[in-house]
């Protein structure tokens, strides 16, 4: 028997934000039932908390439907939210993933808790496909240059004039599902150029859309002011999810030059809604 919670990730309300399953005791499990239990519960990822192994507090397993990712950001994060609302985890949280020791900051107040975390720092990576991206979005041209951050998941970015075009997306998601292990954020801002909206399609992890993407929101910061949209160091607020129904408020900033990364921290907020016992 393996006790299990649900958590809604970036947002403050129940049954908004983006859903997360985790196991906070997932000893013993093999990686092919982690699989299948992520496949079972048939959310964008479920997480697996497992005793340290090199200097941190837990380490932690991320599962899509179909594959296990390095690093994640609403994973790490509802993770993160769920040992500390059991009273597993204190104010701060030092923990393991594939893409090394992830820190958080957390504090609650009326059931609903705050989370900061300190990022793997993004990779640049050239994409030699970006047209056939613009393709399976049905444009003919992205705001800006279309170019892929790695920091666990690729994220690859391409820009939209508004809102209005962002909402209006109708996906090629077969096509989309060609570019192995990518994930196709698309952006557009807002009155206020310090908040954008944002979309993200991964049918190659099992995720058709995703409600709020926290991994993304470093790389978008750091996006953005490579090509002068935001200064570094100036807080970005994201929303996502509002056309699924699931509206996600995530924050993050980078710090350092456009030389050297120095910093990329994300925060938000998350509550816990449900919590059950698997019988495998």
């Amino acid at each position: 028997m393996y006790r299990y919670v649900i958590a809604d990730v970036f947002t403050d309300t129940a049954l908004a934000g983006n859903p997360l399953a985790v196991l906070p005791d997932a000893s013993g499990l093999p990686a092919e039932r982690m699989q299948r239990i992520a496949r079972e519960m048939n959310l964008s990822e479920t997480t697996f908390v497992l005793p340290p192994q090199a200097g941190g507090d837990v380490r932690v397993r991320i599962f899509t439907p179909l594959g296990e990712l390095p690093f994640a950001g609403h994973p790490t994060f509802g993770t993160a939210v769920v040992l500390a609302s059991s009273g597993a985890a204190g104010a701060r949280l030092r923990m393991e993933t594939g893409m090394g020791v992830v820190p958080f900051r957390l504090s609650s107040a009326a059931g609903v808790w705050s989370a900061r975390m300190l990022q793997p720092v993004p990779v640049l990576e050239p994409y030699p496909r970006a047209d056939e991206l613009l393709s399976v979005l049905g444009r003919s041209t992205s705001t800006l240059p279309i170019e892929v951050y790695r920091n666990g998941p690729r994220h690859a970015f391409v820009g939209l004039p508004d809102s209005s075009a962002l909402a209006a997306l109708r996906v090629d998601l077969r096509s989309l599902a060609t570019h192995d292990d990518l994930a196709l954020n698309c952006f557009a801002p807002t009155a206020d150029p310090a908040v954008w909206r944002t979309r993200m399609f991964s049918p190659a992890y099992g995720v058709t859309e995703d409600a709020g993407t926290g991994s993304a929101a470093g790389p978008l910061a750091l996006h953005l002011a490579r090509h002068g949209r935001l200064p570094l160091g100036t807080p970005l607020t994201v929303h996502q999810g509002v056309e699924i129904g699931r509206p996600s408020t995530i924050h993050a900033v980078v710090e350092g030059t456009l030389d050297k990364v120095e910093r990329v921290e994300v925060w938000g907020q998350a509550v816990v809604v449900a919590e059950g016992t698997l019988y495998v």
